[in-house]
């Protein structure tokens, strides 16, 4: 007797499609997978930018995880609406962040809220901010190891600002923050030889601030390619993201990783243009569209489709002469990255026990919830 794919709904008549599909079962997994690929639940640190609920991030505390990063001020705000503890903004703020950010830490007192510089004017204009709030932000300075996008490259010059940071009223410096989110290789020993070289840098940078009589800094590190490598450090915070829904991209190129696809994007045959062609219902609004065609969107169901032109609303494929696709057949898709797929959703569909059981809000893909 053939078994039932893991992902198929059986009440599918209900779902109009495109649509985004959660599976909570698979999402816990992969929450206990990260929990026992570290040996302390302390050291961990997710980002939420994947998931964007509240119930997924709920799902993360009550794990024990009690550390977060989020990129955005209605991230940070969804966090402490469930009480998380701890939440780093990971991203140095403008004059209005910075605003907004102090709102948000009186709003919600029992969160400690924290963020990102990397530059010494930044760091005294949100000193001067937080003074006249009354309030004392805690910040990480953010480094450069290789994504060349922000950050300070380690050197002498982070020891000068770390140790102006000391001295600005208001602000309070907590440790450094290093994303190494370009290292990719599928190669884990390759990965893990070009991660440790990114990190020595930042080490030296931790051990002479300490030896300067500074304080220990914290060190928040990695993303999901280098999350086992850094996982192996005893005394750094790790901070991978799109573990807790996984995606084709990742499951490729990080196959020593154990997380499970736990997020799909749900579509249906709407028309069948010529006698190998076949239209679907999923455009550029309802999957990432940053990279080639070709690696948009994976058909667990049909993975010999060949995706040959999209536009806003419909994505063509090629069937080849002779397949048996109707109008109306649904084919369940894997996102090629998941985060900004999620984005384009204001809901998700959750399945569970093969069924449609609920919605989660991607509440935080808005950019203002209430703050």
């Amino acid at each position: 007797m053939e078994q039932t794919p893991w992902y198929s709904i059986a009440d599918i008549t209900q779902l109009d499609t495109p649509a985004l599909v959660i599976y909570p079962e698979r999402v816990k997994q992969n929450i206990a997978s990260l929990v026992r690929s570290i040996d302390s639940v302390d050291r961990l640190r997710p980002h939420v930018k994947t998931s964007k609920s509240r119930e997924a991030s709920q799902l993360l505390i009550d794990a024990g995880i009690r550390k977060f990063k989020c990129a955005t001020i209605a991230e940070a705000e969804m966090l402490a609406s469930i009480g998380a503890p701890d939440v780093l903004l990971a991203y140095q703020p403008n004059e209005a962040k910075m605003h907004r950010l102090l709102s948000l830490k009186k709003a919600y007192p029992e969160t400690v809220f924290s963020c990102l510089v990397d530059n010494v004017t930044t760091a005294r204009q949100l000193s001067e901010l937080a003074v006249g709030a009354g309030i004392v932000m805690p910040v990480y300075i953010d480094l450069n190891v290789g994504m060349n996008r922000t950050g300070m490259v380690p050197g002498e010059a982070v020891l000068t600002l770390y140790t102006e940071l000391s001295s600005l009223p208001g602000i309070r410096p907590m440790g450094l923050h290093a994303y190494d989110g370009h290292l990719r290789d599928p190669n884990l020993a390759v990965r893990t030889t070009q991660c440790d070289t990114a990190f020595w840098p930042v080490k030296l940078l931790s051990d002479t601030i300490a030896a300067r009589g500074l304080g220990k800094p914290i060190l928040v590190v990695g993303g999901s390619p280098t999350f086992p490598i850094h996982a192996k450090r005893p005394d750094v915070e790790c901070s991978p993201g799109t573990f807790i829904y996984w995606d084709k991209g990742y499951q490729s190129t990080l196959a020593e990783q154990p997380f499970l696809p736990a997020s799909l994007v749900v579509t249906r045959v709407i028309s069948l243009p010529d006698t190998t062609k076949v239209c679907l219902d999923v455009g550029h609004k309802s999957i990432a569209a940053e990279g080639e065609l070709n690696q948009r969107i994976t058909f667990l169901n049909a993975p010999e489709l060949k995706a040959i032109g999209q536009s806003e609303e419909h994505l063509v494929v090629e069937a080849g002469e002779g397949h048996s696709y109707k109008v109306g057949d649904v084919l369940y898709g894997l996102p090629h990255h998941i985060c900004p797929t999620v984005a384009l959703y204001e809901r998700a569909y959750t399945v569970e026990n093969g069924t449609l059981s609920g919605e989660w809000r991607t509440v935080s893909r808005d950019r203002v919830i209430s703050i």
